[in-house]
């Protein structure tokens, strides 16, 4: 599943993108702001807030220049998932930051899915299982069997992005969104779990509507390793 996927470039202005870009190699920008936090208080993200990415890891910056040079998100909106830096970032078709958040993920680390998880319940894996795969995925909105509203990121494997949900206290979910560390926030059982604020004003509107693309940065492997195989795979 790891870097699977061959694609087509699309023909889409990433205006907004490149003008962004141009401020930096990796991507300095001029007057940053916060990042969305999961606030009652907060407003409701749109394409015009000029929400920036001021928490973005190397690698996240890297990914996105990346996406945005290759046109590789084929015309579709996308998210770039940061398991090691903790945190997701949703982008408009056009490549405009829409949102980030801090997420959860799988609660061991690994760049692959567990085989055969087709045929398995998510409750029979064990803790060396829970792993959220990396490499580009083709989403699509949905629901689980409790009638959610989620955004499968590979309905085989049963992985998706989902709201945050009620779970045990010793898990303490909601303190590991909000600490400040990405180094608790490894504790589901593959899914990409995000505040329910973040889901339903950020991931519900841009990727919960149609068809989208999901990277999953790897943590195993260098993520050069990644973008080389999906440069491949559109050869």
């Amino acid at each position: 599943m790891l870097f699977a996927g061959r694609k087509h470039a699309a023909k889409i202005a990433f205006a907004t993108a490149f003008a962004v870009l141009a401020a930096s190699p990796l991507f300095s920008f001029a007057a940053p702001l916060a990042p969305y936090t999961d606030s009652a208080a907060a407003p409701a993200a749109s394409p015009d807030t000029g929400m920036v990415l001021v928490s973005a890891s190397a690698d996240a910056r890297q990914a996105l220049r990346w996406v945005v040079q290759a046109h590789d998100n084929e015309g579709l909106p996308f998210v770039i998932v940061d398991k090691k830096g903790g945190r997701i970032f949703v982008f408009e078709a056009d490549g405009q930051l829409r949102g980030t958040s801090p997420a959860l993920t799988g609660l061991a680390p690994g760049d692959h899915s567990v085989p055969g998880m087709a045929q398995r319940s998510v409750a029979s894996l064990r803790e060396d299982e829970r792993t959220t795969p990396a490499g580009r995925f083709v989403s699509e909105p949905g629901h689980n069997l409790q009638g959610e509203a989620i955004v499968w990121i590979d309905y085989a494997a049963k992985l998706a992005i989902h709201r945050l949900r009620p779970a045990p206290p010793a898990e303490r979910r909601a303190e590991r969104l909000a600490s400040e560390t990405p180094d608790d926030n490894r504790i589901s059982m593959g899914c990409v779990v995000v505040p329910v604020r973040f889901y339903e004003t950020v991931v519900g509107p841009v990727m919960g509507r149609s068809r989208g693309i999901v990277y999953v940065l790897p943590e195993t492997q260098p993520l050069a390793s990644m973008l080389g195989a999906l440069q491949l795979s559109q050869r």
